[in-house]
This record gives structure tokens, sequence and C-alpha cells, in this order.
């Protein structure tokens, strides 16, 4: 008998074993969990492994921060936008907290989305088979980059008004697409009420849709494929020590397998030629 045998249980407890048990026979949440939470971790694991774990908890904390200022932010272009941004900072309850977290949250993740694909790139976790999770993580970046931009017009102050037009003319300036982007996110051929509006919806519908959609994607790659090694993992490099020799093996055994070839070193000459003297 085991330590969590001993004793009767409660009424609470069988409810709520009952009720996971009723879901778990219908959708294999506890099979789901189970693959999603348990799995093994290659020896070396270090804290720079859960920088993109991080970005995670950032980006949750910016959907809920963000939920609760758009109970409070008016997208309106003759001063309500301002006002209502005034308002959450000097008026609202905790207003400043949940401005200041989510102002600061969105330089945060960029930052720490930044330095998850630094690791990555200067790991070699890209490689194979690991491109497709290094695809998805860079389209994640590009979300996060605009979810900033879309962020910044929404105080609808001279400063960000200024930085939006500087930076919305830069993909406009782009060859073939440029003007048509430029008016997608213009919403017209200059910048107005509708430019706000267009602003405001992409930053609260569409990006962080498009957000979950490709985290769920990265999850799922990351735990069919599992974790990368750190580079001075003794079995990562035994494993690509084998693999280096089994390919010189291979070539050899061709190499013999070819009577009257003959091997060159490389940067050895090939070509015929006679003497040029």
């Amino acid at each position: 008998m085991t330590t969590k045998d001993i004793g009767p249980k409660g009424t609470v407890q069988k409810s709520a074993e009952g009720a996971l048990d009723f879901v778990d026979e219908r959708s294999g949440v506890k099979t789901g969990a189970r693959w999603f939470l348990f799995r093994n971790i290659p020896a070396g694991t270090s804290w720079f492994q859960t920088l993109g774990f991080t970005a995670m908890v950032v980006f949750g904390m910016q959907a809920i921060t963000g939920i609760i200022l758009a109970m409070y932010y008016v997208p309106d272009t003759s001063g309500g936008a301002y006002a209502s941004i005034q308002r959450i900072t000097e008026e609202v309850t905790w207003g400043w907290m949940v401005r200041g977290m989510h102002k600061w949250g969105a330089s945060v993740m960029i930052i720490v989305v930044f330095l998850h694909m630094a690791r990555v790139f200067i790991w070699g976790s890209y490689k194979y088979p690991r491109e497709l999770t290094w695809v998805t993580g860079a389209v994640l970046l590009m979300f996060t980059l605009f979810m900033g931009l879309t962020g910044y017009l929404l105080v609808w102050d001279q400063k960000a008004y200024w930085a939006t037009v500087v930076a919305v003319n830069i993909f406009a300036s782009a060859p073939i697409v440029g003007p048509y982007i430029g008016d997608i996110l213009r919403a017209g051929p200059e910048f107005g009420p509708s430019t706000l509006s267009r602003f405001y919806s992409i930053h609260m519908l569409v990006i962080p849709a498009g957000i979950a959609a490709f985290i769920g994607l990265h999850l799922y790659f990351i735990m069919r494929l599992g974790i990368s090694e750190p580079p001075w993992a003794k079995r990562r490099l035994r494993i690509e020590r084998d693999e280096e020799d089994a390919r010189r093996r291979a070539a050899r055994e061709q190499a013999a397998a070819l009577p009257g070839t003959v091997t060159y070193p490389a940067g050895a000459p090939t070509g015929a030629g006679g003497d040029d003297r």
C-alpha cells in the first residue's frame, strides 16, 4: 500500500476524481496532460532554455492587461483616445500599474524573444530536425514586432503619431507590394480616424489570435521533437562523432567498390594537364 492510499477519500476528492475520470474517458485529457508535462530533458539543460517559456508568460500578461485596458480605452482621434489613456493612468483604480505593465511588458517581450532566438541560433538548435520549430519562432518574432508597432499608435499623441507615420512610410517604400501595404495600414491614402480603428482592431484581434495559434504550433513541435541538447553535451558530441565516422566509412566503402578510381585529398587539383613550360 502506497502513502496516497492510506485513509478514506473525502467526498470532495471522490467527486473531483469522478469528474476528471468522466472527462478523461471522453477526451483523453490525462494522456494529453502527461504528454505535455512529462518528458525527458537533456542533461546540461540550463536556465537559457527557459527564455521561450518566459516569452509565453509575458504574452499571457500582455493579454490580461490588454483586456483590462480595452474596457476603458476609447479609439477616438478627436481627443477621446488620449483622454481615455489619461483617465486610465490617473483615475482608474490601479490603472497606472496595469498600463505600466502593458507598456513595459511589450518591450520586455520583444527583448526576451530576441534573446531566445539568439540562443537557438548560437547553439544550433534550428538544425535538423527542428527547422519548422525555428520557422514558427521566426513568425512569432514578426508578430511580436508588429504588435508593438500597432500598440504604439493607440496613445494618439504627437510622438506616437509621427513615429507610426515614419514606420508605415518605410513599409510603403517596399517595391511592388509596398504601396498596397501602406494603404492597408493607413486604411486609406492618409492617416486619420480609420487608421486608429484599423490599428486597434489589428492590435486587439488579429495579432493576438495569430500569436496564440503559432504558440500552439510551436509548442507542438517542441513536444514532438524534444528540447535540443547544448553544444557541449557529451551525448550530442558522441552522436556527431559517430555520424561523421559513418559518413567516412561509407565514402571509403564506395571508393573501394569502384575499381580503377583514384581518390584525391581535399584541395588537390583533379584536372588533367601537362607541363606548361
